[in-house]
């Protein structure tokens, strides 16, 4: 069994939100959307904003794969 690391709900939440707004800025690319998460969220740290940008990414994905 593959143990993953746990996502908080600042990082759940906040990644829901942006999905919800900007749902069409984003894509697979992780590096694009860790541009897009710099831009969209201010105030953040580097490690917050790159765990942000690839939960987004894999629900992205995830997203995609489903449709």
């Amino acid at each position: 069994m593959i143990m993953g690391r746990i996502k908080t709900q600042l990082v759940k939440r906040t990644t829901n939100e942006l999905l919800e707004q900007y749902g069409d800025k984003f894509s697979e690319d992780y590096e694009k959307n860790k541009r897009v998460v710099a831009q969209l969220v201010i105030g953040v740290g580097k490690k917050i904003r790159n765990i942000i940008a690839g939960y987004v990414t894999r629900l992205v994905k995830k997203q995609h794969a489903s449709e």
